[in-house]
């Protein structure tokens, strides 16, 4: 075997300027050796070289689009509402009518396609109408002081308007949400409050004449009552207010603050004045006058409590408020059935003791009671999940639509009032969005484009073209998910499907 060194140089060591290329044989036999020419000699190296340089062959170039550097200047391609050209560019609406007008689908489900404008256009006709971006900043800055003063006259004016009404009276008639307080939930609280207002006061009649602890304990439990159920009514009063703009899902939770501030009431009011005067009957027991007007008074409160409960019952939902003076109500007739018990005990033995447990004992159910209201209040505060398999139905609906791979970090709130938050991560299928794109467009002529395509430019130009508006269409597909899913499950008022 001939060990033959043979070194190809590339353009780096073309430069060493080799004469003749040199073989080398262990054997020394003259037979192996490089090829002959026909003149029997050895090639020389220059043709050595172009001999591989055209057996190589050349590689293939690929054609690379320049990376474009998005900088500030790219967002004046951006799109910007008429109301934006006026307040940032300080503009009037005469100064829009000769700009280009792109109509752009609504984000919203009620509302048509609105008019944008190029921000590069906006930018452009500031400087014309200002001059320099330096007389634009002082219009600017001379606008927000404006705005500022004109806020404050506001106010100013909202506050003498405040004591008119209170010098004079307030004539303003009752409106939508007057009414709407008076219906359901607001007045079942009504009705509440006139019924356990009077307890309050008969009961109170009866201890003054009895000196019964379980006659002062019902008392105090329907004064408790009383004032919770006015908070009910208030917190109801401010949940049927109209969303704004610091409060865009509304002010429904204001049952549950109501509710909430209604248990601690009863904890605190009720019973720990029960427990307190319970426990001074039991240190210092005093002798009870006649009770027969107290069993009257009881007799009374029980039908007026337990009609309540009877009529409230029906209409049980998941609305806070009436839950709380349906459980209220459940927990007085309870109340006046344990305190007319230990009453009648002490009549039959003479004993006060037992008239001193029945207020402790009505007392407990008041903190029972409150604790529940409580707890379930503050759940509902925190945003609880809506039962799994609701989520379940919902997560199936979206997972069975062709548009959608999978369905990722799903969460359904309740917000209240029968009104839930879905919450989803959605990964889409390209391919059925494109081809959902493709069946709304003339295909012939996007393949006359298609030929006319020849430079890198002309390719960007055109994938820039249907990829934008390809992107639109997932905008579409992503409306026409959400409304299907509310008129499928009309609970579900707000939808947020977040592309993955």
């Amino acid at each position: 075997m001939h060990n033959v060194w043979f070194s190809l140089p590339d353009c780096r060591v073309a430069s060493l300027g080799l004469g003749k290329v040199q073989y080398y044989s262990t054997s020394g036999n003259s037979d192996d050796g490089p090829p002959k020419s026909a003149s029997g000699e050895a090639p020389s190296a220059e043709s050595v070289l172009s001999a591989a340089v055209k057996a190589t062959p050349a590689p293939s170039v690929r054609a690379v689009l320049k990376k474009r550097e998005y900088g500030a200047k790219y967002t004046q391609n951006n799109f910007i509402t008429a109301v934006r050209a006026m307040n940032e560019f300080c503009l009037k609406p005469s100064d829009l009518v000769q700009l280009r007008k792109i109509r752009r689908r609504s984000p919203h489900d009620d509302t048509e396609a609105f008019t944008v404008f190029l921000r590069s256009d906006v930018e452009a006709k500031a400087l014309e109408v200002w001059g320099s971006q330096e007389a634009l900043a002082r219009e600017r800055s001379l606008r927000k002081e404006e705005e500022r003063e004109y806020q404050e006259n506001i106010f100013r004016n909202q506050q003498l308007l405040k004591e008119y009404k209170d010098f004079w009276g307030n004539t303003k008639p009752r409106s939508g949400p007057r009414a709407t307080f008076l219906e359901g939930p607001g007045k079942v609280v009504m009705v509440a409050i006139c019924i356990n207002g009077l307890n309050f006061f008969f009961k109170l009649l009866a201890w003054v004449y009895t000196g019964s602890a379980s006659m002062f304990s019902e008392a105090i439990h329907s004064l408790a009552d009383t004032c919770n159920q006015a908070l009910l009514a208030l917190g109801i009063s401010q949940s049927v207010r109209n969303p704004d703009a610091g409060h865009p899902y509304g002010f429904t939770n204001m049952r549950y603050i109501a509710s909430l501030i209604s248990g601690v009431g009863i904890f605190m009011m009720g019973a720990g004045l029960s427990w307190y005067h319970g426990i001074m009957g039991l240190l210092h027991p005093e002798p009870m006058e006649s009770l027969l007007w107290a069993y009257c008074i009881l007799a009374g409160s029980l039908v007026s409590e337990g009609v309540n409960v009877m009529k409230i019952n029906p209409i049980l939902s998941r609305d806070p408020s009436t839950n709380v003076v349906l459980l209220e109500d459940a927990a007085a007739v309870l109340g006046v059935i344990m305190a007319a018990s230990c009453m009648g005990l002490t009549s039959l033995t003479g004993n006060p003791y037992y008239d001193s447990l029945g207020s402790l004992g009505v007392g407990t159910l008041l903190g029972a009671v409150s604790t529940f209201l409580i707890y379930t209040n503050t759940e509902a505060l925190l945003g609880r999940s809506i039962q799994p398999e609701r989520v379940q139905k919902l997560t199936e609906f979206l997972e069975n639509d062709p548009a959608v791979r999978a369905i990722h970090d799903v969460k359904a709130t309740d917000l209240g009032m029968s009104k839930v938050r879905f919450k989803a991560e959605v990964d889409f299928d390209g391919r059925v969005v494109t081809r959902s794109y493709l069946e709304k467009q003339d295909i012939d002529q996007i393949l006359n484009e298609i030929q006319l395509v020849k430079t890198p430019e002309e390719l960007e130009s055109f994938m820039l073209k249907h990829g934008e508006n390809i992107i639109d269409t997932l905008g579409v597909e992503v409306d026409r998910l959400e409304k299907e899913l509310k008129q499928r499950n009309p609970e579900v008022r707000h939808v947020d499907l977040e592309i993955l």
